[in-house]
């Protein structure tokens, strides 16, 4: 039975009531839903793409919601509550963070930036310091120095593995949830939907920026990403 469906994807619920089918959808959207596209195969590349991630994750002792890929467009995992939080890195300057602040794209920071939004599309998921997650008792204090302590550790094992394809990881979005247990634990996907990826050598975008901003084919680009990652 579908239980809920996003921008790209779909959940099901299985006869297990602590797993769900997450199905990888076509739909490909961009500033808050304001552009929209059926891409061909996308579905299929993010679900393959996000395999090969959470299994490398969980290979450093990440605890993610994975368990098994089902099929081309379906993964197994593991039934959570979604925090109401995106988890922001930013190793290089692109995207909002540059309009936001009038900064010059391809920046390489001397330390990643930690950043939390308020995962609400209907307020255009906006920024927040902890104070104001606190206050909104969207995490607690130990939560978030929890999610900033995981995340920055799994920004370490992602460039590296990003690094032996040749590709940059400039940015990513997380999201985590809690699982029956009340463990926080990494959820949603890893994708080029999720991460900027640049080739070293040519800066060429790899990732979800050749659908913003009409910079060449998406799935050529993700093609390009999957074909890395088997050859590694």
């Amino acid at each position: 039975m579908l239980l809920y469906e996003g921008k790209a994807k779909q959940i099901y619920s299985t006869d297990s009531e602590n797993e769900f089918v997450v199905y990888y959808k076509d739909d490909a959207t961009a500033f808050n839903g304001e552009k929209k596209a059926e891409i061909s195969s996308k579905g299929i590349l993010n679900n393959k793409i996000s395999t090969i991630m959470f299994e490398m994750l969980h290979e450093n002792q990440i605890e993610t919601h994975f368990i098994k890929s089902l099929s081309e467009r379906e993964m197994l995992v593991k039934k959570v509550e979604i925090l109401p939080l995106e988890v922001i890195i930013r190793n290089i300057t692109a995207g909002s963070f540059c309009k936001r602040f009038g900064i010059e794209e391809g920046i390489v920071l001397d330390e990643p930036i930690f950043e939390i939004c308020y995962k609400n599309d209907d307020y255009g998921d906006p920024m927040l310091n902890s104070d104001q997650a606190v206050a909104m008792k969207l995490a607690t204090r130990d939560e978030l120095a929890f999610l900033r302590e995981q995340t920055l550790k799994i920004n370490e094992l992602m460039k590296a593995f990003f690094l032996k394809m040749n590709l940059k990881l400039v940015d990513f979005k997380l999201e985590f949830g809690k699982d029956v247990n009340g463990n926080i634990i990494l959820a949603d996907e890893i994708s080029p939907d999720t991460c900027r990826l640049w080739d070293v050598d040519t800066n060429e975008k790899l990732d979800k920026d050749r659908f913003r901003r009409d910079l060449g084919d998406l799935v050529q680009g993700y093609e390009e990403v999957l074909a890395r990652m088997n050859c590694k």
